[in-house]
């Protein structure tokens, strides 16, 4: 297992498919995962400060401990992610999806 720090800073993700992936502890600071799928992705430890997820789907992602610090989470769908114990999570209205 490789727990090795990914570094994503800054780069676009944009419309990729990320869905099932192992990404426990990547720094996407600041980076574009506009209509991203992070659909079951794992995203423990995550470093998603500043990174825009608008319109992204998150759908049972596990963000536990993640960063969400300045991530802009507009009309992304969080439908059933685990949320524990992050860093400024999203308003409620937004976790609905």
């Amino acid at each position: 297992m490789n727990d090795e720090p990914k570094d994503f800073r800054g780069q676009d993700l944009s419309w990729k498919d990320l869905s099932g992936q192992d990404l426990r502890h990547a720094d996407l600071r600041d980076a574009d995962l506009t209509n991203a799928n992070l659909t079951n992705a794992d995203l423990r430890h995550v470093n998603l400060s500043g990174a825009n997820l608008t319109n992204a789907n998150l759908r049972d992602a596990n963000l536990s401990e993640a960063n969400l610090t300045g991530a802009n989470l507009t009309n992304a769908n969080l439908l059933f992610a685990d949320l524990t114990g992050t860093i400024n999570p999203p308003p409620k209205e937004q976790k609905d999806g």
